[in-house]
């Protein structure tokens, strides 16, 4: 008999925010699988949950691969959760499940809570087609990457750090432009959640005065049609006036 992975999501500020079917599975569990299980104790003591919990982050989930597929195997049921939101969103996950997949042991993702979803739709920007890009990657192909979407027409949602939060914004008014519409939402779900909405040039000078604090999310208005035209022009003027 072949166990199971249950992946679940653990609420990203309000402990309002868990499901009673999450609190189900993580009690039945045989184990727990948890970014940081010093975080997790105090989200299982909570709800009075006493399930066995073993680290599984992302400095040893490639080993601990291994050590975990003999269990499922077993008939053992495993459950991952991450700090806080769904795992496998900019967290460990995808590895467990994609091995799990190809050895064809049963997934199931519960639903549940997530930053990014709240701060798109709270941003006011279209939120029927969009991009995730997560954390963009701190030196090594992160001009590359914002060149890249510099013609996105679709809303873009980032994660940040609070430190970086003001470097970001200026990056963004360079590629962008000053005037592309966006929202800086923070500390979502928790008591001090705020969502300040702008154009990247208004953000950018708000964010420079006053330090931000908190987990953050920054959604920005994909590029206009207008200014995608212009930017196609300009590449084609270019290309024709290259020198050979």
């Amino acid at each position: 008999m072949e166990g199971k992975l249950y992946i679940v999501p653990t609420p990203v500020g309000n402990l309002d925010d868990m499901t009673p079917r999450a609190v189900s599975v993580l009690r039945q569990a045989s184990l727990i699988l948890a970014e940081d299980t010093r975080t997790s104790s105090v989200l299982m003591h909570h709800f009075g949950i006493d399930t066995p919990m073993r680290s599984h982050h992302k400095f040893n989930e490639h080993e601990a691969i291994d050590q975990l597929m003999p269990l499922l195997e077993a008939g053992q049921t495993i459950a991952l959760v991450s700090d806080a939101g769904t795992p496998g969103i900019s967290d460990p996950g995808f590895l467990l499940s994609r091995e799990c997949r190809r050895r064809g042991i049963e997934v199931e993702t519960l639903p549940g809570a997530t930053a990014f979803v709240p701060a798109l739709v709270n941003s006011g920007l279209p939120c029927d087609r969009f991009v995730f890009e997560g954390f963009l990657p701190q030196k090594k192909g992160r001009a590359t990457r914002l060149v890249e979407l510099q013609q996105q027409p679709l809303t873009m949602v980032f994660y940040e750090s609070p430190l970086r939060l003001v470097k970001t914004l200026q990056q963004f008014v360079e590629t962008f432009g000053p005037d592309r519409e966006a929202s800086v939402v923070r500390e979502i779900s928790k008591v001090h959640n705020t969502t300040h909405h702008g154009t990247l040039g208004e953000l950018l000078a708000q964010f420079t005065a006053t330090a931000p604090r908190g987990e953050i999310v920054i959604v920005v208005a994909g590029c206009p049609a207008q200014e995608k035209m212009k930017v196609d022009k300009y590449a084609q003027f270019k290309g024709k006036n290259a020198i050979k």
